[in-house]
């Protein structure tokens, strides 16, 4: 198994549930906090956890962030903290930095100063729970980059009959097929007949702009 070392910097609940995923997947964890008794929380989960100030970058050093892969600022509620943390994480080295942000205008600051990837819980929580109630027939979402995702969906009724070539969803709807299962207890077959009809109760997994394919399934336009 291929192990990462990853930063937590700050172990409120957003950044003990981090801690906690990735102890999960037995991943090197270094956590920091300024107070003790968060720092005690998470300590039989991290690999080594520490109480101090992330805006030190001597502090920093000397935890070992220099040699995380991966470094999360986990801490979104002041702005001068996470930018700080930030710079010293790229002084360090780190190639990758996620962090945290109670707003756009602080998410805009983090991504200006170098924040690989941003996340607003709140927003995106708020997100994940109306994708979720407006779905037709989107089973699952996996987003690799920007708005490019995998998605596997059960196909309309008004596709059962019809081939991939009768309708041309990769102009329709920008739509990749990689894979096609019969029902939804069967393997996913990947070698994909373009002309052959789609039987009722398929499935199917695809690449897609995840932006323009949930518009038309939340909307109901799949057809």
């Amino acid at each position: 198994m291929t192990k990462k070392i990853f930063g937590v910097l700050g172990l409120g609940i957003f950044g003990r549930t981090v801690v906690e995923e990735l102890n999960k997947f037995e991943q090197e964890v270094i956590a920091l906090d300024r107070y003790e008794n968060l720092v005690q929380n998470v300590a039989d989960m991290a690999t080594k956890a520490a109480v101090g100030d992330m805006t030190d970058i001597e502090f920093l050093k000397a935890v070992g962030i220099a040699q995380c892969d991966v470094v999360v600022i986990a801490t979104g509620n002041t702005l001068e903290s996470s930018v700080l943390a930030i710079m010293h994480c790229k002084k360090l080295g780190v190639k990758t930095i996620l962090a945290k942000a109670k707003n756009a205008t602080y998410e805009e600051v983090l991504y200006g100063i170098g924040a690989t990837k941003v996340i607003t819980p709140e927003r995106d929580s708020g997100k994940r729970v109306a994708s979720n109630m407006l779905r037709h027939h989107i089973k699952n979402i996996i987003h690799i980059e920007d708005n490019i995702a995998m998605i596997e969906f059960s196909i309309p009724d008004s596709w059962v009959g019809k081939s991939l070539v009768q309708l041309d969803l990769r102009h329709k709807y920008d739509l990749n097929i990689i894979g096609i299962r019969k029902k939804s207890t069967s393997s996913l077959d990947t070698p994909i007949n373009p002309n052959q009809a789609f039987e009722a109760n398929t499935e199917v997994v695809a690449i897609a702009n995840d932006n323009t394919f949930e518009k038309f399934d939340y909307l109901g336009y799949l057809n």
